[in-house]
Order: structure tokens, then C-alpha cells, then sequence
């Protein structure tokens, strides 16, 4: 199959609902973050709300998915280490690294696993692509890829490559969670702690690292856009702590 008819499958039926939209402000704790995508799965999938895509950033943490050789988390007591029902291994998340999670009813899109995961890959290249990055997938390799060629090439002489975005997802009652994570501006030392996603032989990126001075709130933009191109409309959605703290503004 195609990766465009990949793309076109996830588009939700007809007469379905925008993709709330909610980006989270400050440092989000990662407990806190897998409640609530619990609660938000489960609503999705009783037909008691819809779908979310949810911004965040954490403070500096790893976590283990189901998959997570021990051997890989060279440091445990560098950060908080937390176990996680997502697919893949072990993954650092810090802030200035664009967290999304995704939380969409794949009953409504099409039921196929392989295709969702494509899916998301394909956003974070046509955000990536926004940007004049060129992200590129590794059918033997999770997650999306950047060539360095300034680099030296590996010692197998393969072309030096870094990693700038992951992806773990889970499905309950066909409704996805967690999602992907786009490294923007983290502090790339905070990696060694980990074998990322038990990947050996590689190096990580972001997007300032590749010399691009972009904020946050520009990767969102473009982020939202390559999304929409993939599983269709979205609409804003404020957290009720953001609503309280824009208040006073609004009001005057």
C-alpha cells in the first residue's frame, strides 16, 4: 500500500466532529499525563467526547515501554523512570521537546495499526518538511530519521543519521494513546541516560541543533497543519487552567 492511500484512510467518517485541540501550558507531570489520556481514551470510546490531540511538554523524565530491554537505561538514577503500556523501549522526555498525544477512534477511521503508525509518521515529516527539514522513516528503525552528511559516515559506512522524533502508541477499544514526540530544543546530553528506543550506534537531534531558532509555538503551528493534511479538521480547545490564566487579559 501507498503512503498517500495510508493518509487518505485515516480521515474520520463523514459528519464526525473537529479533532479537539488542546495545547497544555507549562511542565506537565507524567502521571498526570497518562491519567488523563486514560480517562479522555476511555470517554472517546463510550461516544461521551471527542477525539483529542494534546500538547505537552514534561520535566525531564524516561519511560519504558513494553519492550524496554533493562540493559538500555544506562543511568536510572539520573531522572524519574517511569513503566508505560506504549509499544517501543526506552524514551527520554524533557522540556523543550514537543510531546503529542493522541487520542483518536480509529472505529470511525480505519482499524489497522500499521497504517496509524504511518500515519503519525507522516505528520511529523510534513511538519518537519514546513520547516525545510527533510524527516525520513527506517522500515528496521523506529521513529523519524535526519541524514547528517557533514558527519563522518558510520563505521559500517553507512551515512551518519540522528533521531528527532519517536513514536509509542496503545490502543484500547480502538481508540489510540500516547503518540509522538518531537525533539525541538531539549537538552541532547539528557539522551545518554537511555539507549534510546534501543537504538545503538546513532545520535539525536532537534530542531535548534539542526540551526533552526524556532520557538514552540511555531513547531505547533506547523504541527496542527500537517495533522489536519492527515486525519482532517481540528478545533481549538482551552485547558480550564489556561482559560483562568487568560481571564483577567480577556477581560480588560
Amino acid at each position: 500500500m501507498q503512503r498517500a492511500d495510508l493518509r487518505q484512510s485515516m480521515l474520520a467518517t463523514a459528519g464526525s466532529p473537529p479533532v479537539r485541540w488542546l495545547i497544555e501550558p507549562g511542565l506537565t507531570g507524567y502521571p498526570e499525563a497518562v491519567a488523563r489520556m486514560e480517562r479522555e481514551a476511555a470517554l472517546i470510546a463510550e461516544g461521551k467526547a471527542d477525539e483529542l490531540v494534546w500538547l505537552v511538554e514534561h520535566p525531564p523524565l524516561y519511560t519504558a515501554g513494553t519492550s524496554a530491554d533493562a540493559a538500555d537505561l544506562v543511568e536510572p538514577d539520573r531522572f524519574p523512570v517511569f513503566a508505560t503500556g506504549r509499544g517501543g523501549e526506552y524514551t527520554y522526555h524533557g522540556p523543550g521537546q514537543r510531546v503529542v498525544y493522541v487520542m483518536l477512534d480509529l472505529k470511525r477511521r480505519r482499524q489497522d495499526v500499521r497504517a496509524f503508525v504511518a500515519a503519525l509518521e507522516d505528520v511529523v515529516i510534513g511538519a518537519l518538511a514546513e520547516m525545510n527539514v527533510r524527516g525520513e522513516r527506517r522500515e528496521e528503525r523506529v521513529g523519524v530519521w535526519v541524514a547528517r552528511p557533514e558527519r563522518p559516515p558510520l563505521a559500517e559506512g553507512a551515512p551518519a543519521e540522528d533521531k528527532i522524533a519517536a513514536i509509542g502508541i496503545r490502543l484500547r477499544r480502538w481508540v489510540s494513546f500516547h503518540g509522538f514526540s518531537l525533539n525541538v530544543d531539549p537538552d541532547l546530553a539528557h539522551f545518554g541516560g537511555i539507549v534510546p528506543c534501543g537504538i545503538r550506534g546513532y545520535g539525536v537531534t532537534s530542531l535548534v541543533d539542526l540551526g533552526l531558532p524556532v520557538t514552540m509555538g511555531d513547531v505547533d503551528l506547523t504541527i496542527r497543519t500537517a495533522f489536519e493534511a492527515v486525519f482532517g479538521e481540528t478545533r481549538t480547545e482551552r485547558s480550564p487552567e489556561h482559560a483562568e490564566a487568560l481571564a483577567p487579559a480577556d477581560a480588560g
